[in-house]
């Protein structure tokens, strides 16, 4: 059935920020979706708070809500803009709850707002733990033994009845957060505790363990008539137990007999008939590896992590039809535009492995738990497509960009046998490695398959790429050995440490004889039907697939996975690029391999080639499209470091030289450049021992930044007081970087600002300058950042505009530019220059309305800035503010310190537009799920550096009405200064029962490193975090509530504006401007 007329106006709910559980995947699957319906003549009225996304472009919606994702905001805008209909389920776990939410509170039945997709009934049959089990049992399908509970005094009686161990899931919750696993009561009390508090409905689904069975995924569709189509079988090389996030993830299912495919196919279509879902719809199932049994885990009635991967692995564009068949559309009527003429009722073949591997951010927390369970622990993941599982496996290692060569990573070695059995045994996030190391030690399939519960097919895979690295040890490298190295997925590097044959001389050896990668086309069905979709994968075979074009054309380099300081922001950036080099008759070439990502989508650029970011594999596809070079300063720091080993090669770097990169990367050089140009800068140098690094810091004098060189996200930097801190950094952290000196820098505590500009080497675009609220020593992108600068003086500020001037200038830039200042007493540092894209260039791009990444591919190409109409310098500040707030996913990461330091900690971010700074703050904190509360309590436990700041701004709050309590020292410094405040124990028992209650509105804790009650602290941070109650451990975040708070309370309300309304204002005072 064609379109329902009376949906002219759908309202579409974005997912927020990206957190761990949800990520990327709602980018991709919102963009489709909107562009979708766009086609079709819908308009499209977008929410969504993300500013780093491409869904929240002007150009996505006809109306974009850059606003917080709470049923206040909502309702708001819904009673604004009216629309007909509302769609959920392509905004993930946030997008169904506020769908529910705003059902419950009569909203969509107040404005008449018709929910599709999935209605309220299907969203609780799904979500609802009682809900989903009586469906379940109503239409015959297993589920494992259970019951529902509100209380832990409910948990402890089922344990009493069923025994250990038992899994918990919490109703209504993403990525598992707030489940696990517990195997004694002590465990059950503490995880039903914090899956209590997860849940929005305070609801746990209490049940049998199946741990150690397989886990398998059906991505399935179905239309209003009742048509259903299998898009994907997935299989978890890892056992029910660990959260399929944290999984790697093969398909199609490898291991199962027909029977058991269709068994398990013919359940997937019985539960999403049921369920009534109008759209995609994901199922997880668990099955006996020793029998035919089989219990459905979870149903998730919405776009999901996995309809992104399966997506991706079968190029079948699940939420670009999901959106369609929500408006009515049915599978038969719409054509898979993949193929462009084979009908969307087709369910896809694959002939190919794919295989997904999961990124965790264990490197930046060495101390978070490292185990795997039923919560979601990775930030990203990346996919790779081969002929082999095998193959697919090494080149999914090879994108993980962790240092693993082959199936071995650098610690493996030292590994001891008691340690392997330790991470095979407890799920250990390295087992996959631990695996392979316990081959070479001889271990048998039967002992590592009852340690992991690993299926033996899959381990018979590791295992014979284990005997292949032996034979590559011992025996003389003959062409055919080397062509079924290749075949079976080995990188040169990898053939190289093992033959000891240098990397150079095995590519040109390769060349030489021929043993070259060929590439083959994802088309959704198996090449049974011509595909025009220029869609790729490499693998060594015969026939090659990939059409080359004659033209110009040029290859942009993707940024790998998503982790912890190179997020979906370099994605953004990634896809302007491809969209602004097809606009200048260039043909747009992608090379990366996330598969949550719109960059990763079949029709982004001209052609997309899923493959790892390393210089072999970026070579090979160079060479075969006979590309006239590359972009990398869109790809974050993962394209930067293929700049100098490609452009040795002869591959021409785009924009930018190379040498331009290498003086702001490497310390000496830049150092130098900044003296030679009179421009202020941080003071200090590089060290490449320990006794050196000591002895600056001693001439440098406490405290000092000390850094690796070339790293993202801050890894291991670290502000340090003393020799001994500075001493126990560097027995951590100095082997972090092998190949590159540590850095120490003179700390300069200031105001830290940061630019983002373009320049053609001449001419230098300043669309804005962003401030951080934290000082300097608080990451980037950890900090609180505000558009236009609320503090700074137009002497500061000319400072700032003139070094960046200078220094794009003086590099010779061609692109984008990324400079961050600290500001002391007047005089502007420069502390640190990244001649590419940085986190930062969304936000200023869609506030500003200037296409940072278009200008800068345009210059890359040649153009001049002054010819596109800019002129040098820094753009007039737009008539409304921009606040960015980080976003944490600390309760995922159980035993991570939470204050805020050098070292980046946020998964993702939101952005608080409004034309008062109070309220732009307001709403950035309720985009973080933070709630500004006007009163209640506040708790102050603080060390004794923040203590004096700490009271005056414990007074402010006083001031304000709020009800002080307070830890030990921290209560006897209030009572000095004269501020009332109740005393409570850090380390009682009703303090963590008053933070699990969510008793105080605000805590102000910080570390007081090398104290007795530094233990505690920590404790009472971790359990807010847990908790969600708004805990500051910077005083200037503290500040900047205050003065939101103040402010709040003489102004009107907030404004309600769409992203193309503050646009058209800005513009508007331009003008206004240009005529004065």
């Amino acid at each position: 059935m064609p379109l329902n007329p009376a949906w002219k106006r759908i309202m579409v709910i974005g997912s927020g920020p990206i957190v761990i559980g949800q990520a990327a995947e709602f980018d991709y699957s919102g963009t489709q979706a909107c562009k979708a319906l766009k086609e079709i003549g819908v308009e499209v009225i977008l929410i969504n708070s993300n500013p780093a996304t491409i869904m929240t472009d002007v150009q996505m919606a006809h109306k974009t809500y850059l606003e917080p994702l709470t049923v206040e905001r909502l309702e708001k805008i819904i009673a604004k803009e009216r629309p007909d209909a509302l769609l959920p389920s392509l905004g993930g776990q946030t997008g169904l709850n506020l769908a529910m939410s705003l059902e419950k509170n009569g909203v969509l039945e107040k404005y008449r707002v018709e929910l599709i997709g999935c209605n309220a009934e299907t969203i609780y049959k799904a979500e609802d733990r009682e809900a989903f089990k009586q469906t379940m049992l109503e239409i015959g399908e297993p589920v494992a033994k259970s019951t529902i509970v509100n209380t832990v005094s409910e948990g402890e009686i089922f344990a009493e009845e069923i025994g250990f161990p038992l899994i918990v899931r919490p109703a209504y919750t993403l990525g598992g957060t707030g489940g696990g696993m517990a195997n004694n009561l002590k465990e059950l009390k503490e995880i039903l505790q914090r899956g209590l508090q997860s849940s929005p409905i305070s609801q746990c689904l209490l049940e049998r363990s199946v741990a150690g069975w397989k886990e398998i995924e059906f991505e399935v569709m179905r239309d209003a008539n009742d048509n259903c189509i299998a898009v994907c079988s997935m299989e978890n090389i890892d056992p029910v137990g660990i959260h399929t996030g944290d999984s790697i993830v093969v398909a199609p299912a490898q291991t199962l007999t027909d029977v058991e495919y269709k068994m398990l196919r013919a359940a997937a279509f019985k539960i999403i008939r049921a369920l009534k879902v109008n759209g995609g719809c994901n199922i997880q199932f668990a099955l006996n590896p020793r029998s035919k049994e089989y219990v459905v885990i979870e149903v998730n009635p919405r776009v999901s992590r996995s309809s992104a991967l399966a997506s991706k692995a079968t190029g079948y564009p699940i939420a670009k039809m999901a959106a369609l068949l929500a408006v009515g559309f049915t599978l038969p009527e719409l054509t898979n535009p993949v193929t462009g003429h084979t009908s969307a009722c087709f369910e896809p073949s694959i002939d190919y492995v794919v295989v997904k591997f999961p990124r965790w951010p264990f490197d930046k927390f060495p101390a978070a738990d490292h185990r795997l369970g039923t919560q979601m622990k990775a930030t990203g993941e990346v996919m790779a497509l081969e002929r082999s599982l095998e193959a697919a496996l090494l080149k999914a290692v090879r994108s993980l960009e962790i240092g693993a060569v082959g199936l071995t990573i650098a610690e493996a070695g030292t590994w001891t046998d008691i340690q392997i059995e330790d991470k095979l045994l407890n799920n250990d996030y390295e087992r996959f490695f631990a695996i392979a190391e316990a081959f070479r030690r001889e271990w048998t399939i039967a002992e590592i398959e009852q340690s992991t519960k690993i299926d033996r097919f899959f381990l018979l895979k590791i295992q014979k790429l284990v005997e292949l690295e032996k034979r590559l040890k011992v025996e003389p490298l003959s062409s055919e050995l080397l062509r079924e190295a290749k075949a079976k997925g080995f990188s040169d590097l990898a053939i190289s440490r093992l033959t000891r044959i240098p990397e150079e001389e095995l590519r040109e050896r390769r060349q030489r004889e021929g043993i070259m990668p060929v590439y083959k086309t994802v088309d959704t069905c198996a090449a049974e039907f011509v595909s025009p979709t220029p869609y790729y994968y490499s693998t060594y075979e015969e026939e090659d697939e990939v059409e080359v074009k004659s033209g110009p054309k040029i290859v942009v380099l993707g940024s790998g996975p998503i982790r912890i300081g190179q997020g979906i922001e370099f994605d953004y950036c990634s896809v302007h690029a491809l969209w602004a080099l097809q606009q200048a008759g260039v043909e747009s070439i992608i090379i990366n391999n996330n598969p949550e990502t719109v960059s990763t989508d079949f029709d982004t650029g001209d052609k997309l080639y899923f493959e790892p970011l390393t210089v072999e594999d970026v070579l090979h596809v160079i060479w075969r499209e006979k590309a006239d070079g590359v972009l990398v300063q869109f790809g974050g720091q993962t394209a930067i470091n293929l700049a100098e080993p490609l452009s040795k090669a002869g591959v021409r770097i785009f924009g930018t030289p190379f040498d331009a990169i290498d003086i702001a990367e490497d310390r000496e050089r830049f150092a130098a450049v900044l003296q030679e140009m009179g421009i202020p800068q941080s003071e200090g140098r590089a060290a490449s021992s320990v006794a050196a690094a000591k002895q600056i810091a001693e001439e440098l004098g406490f405290p000092v930044l000390v850094r690796p060189s070339y790293v993202i996200g801050g890894r291991a930097m670290q502000v340090v007081y003393d020799l001994k801190e500075l001493e126990s950094y560097l027995g951590q952290a100095i082997y972090l970087s092998p190949d590159h000196p540590i850095l120490v820098d003179k700390y300069l505590e200031g105001k830290e600002v940061e630019v983002d500009a373009v320049s053609d080497g001449e001419t230098t675009v300043i669309p804005g300058i962003m401030e951080h609220i934290e000082r300097a020593g608080v990451h980037s992108g950890d900090s609180l950042a505000v558009y236009p600068t609320q503090s700074l003086t137009l002497n500061e500020i000319k400072q700032i505009e003139n070094i960046t001037c200078k220094i794009a200038r003086r590099l010779g830039v061609q692109g984008l530019i990324n400079i961050q200042f600290v500001v002391v007493e007047g005089q502007v540092y420069v502390l640190e220059v990244n001649p590419r894209a940085s986190r930062t260039v969304p936000i200023l791009s869609k506030v500003t309305g200037i296409p940072l990444v278009k200008l800068a591919v345009q210059v890359s190409l040649g153009a001049k800035l002054r010819d596109l109409g800019y002129k040098n310098g820094l753009v007039p500040e737009v008539p409304y503010v921009a606040v960015k707030a980080p976003v944490f996913s600390f309760e995922k990461l159980t035993k991570v310190e939470t204050s805020l330091g050098p070292e980046m900690k946020s998964t993702g971010e939101v952005l608080g537009l409004d034309t008062r700074f109070a309220f732009a703050l307001a709403k950035a904190f309720a985009g973080a799920q933070i709630n500004l509360a006007d009163s209640g309590n506040i708790l102050v436990s603080v060390g004794p550096k923040e203590m004096p700041e700490a009271m005056a701004i414990t007074r402010e709050f006083a001031k304000l009405g709020f009800v002080i309590k307070a830890t030990g020292d921290s209560c006897k410094a209030l009572a000095l200064c004269g501020i009332e405040a109740d005393e409570v124990d850090e380390a009682s028992e009703a303090l963590r029962d008053a933070i699990r209650k969510k008793e105080f509105a605000f805590i102000l804790s910080t570390p007081a490193k090398g104290l007795p009650n530094e233990r505690t602290g920590y404790l009472l941070r971790r359990l807010a975090a847990e908790h969600r109650v708004p805990c500051f451990t910077s005083m200037d975040t503290a500040k900047a509530v205050i003065r939101a708070l103040h402010e709040l309370k003489k102004s009107p309300g907030a404004e309600n504006m769409t992203l193309q309304e503050y646009l058209g204002k800005a513009k508007a005072f331009a003008s206004v401007n240009c005529q004065a």
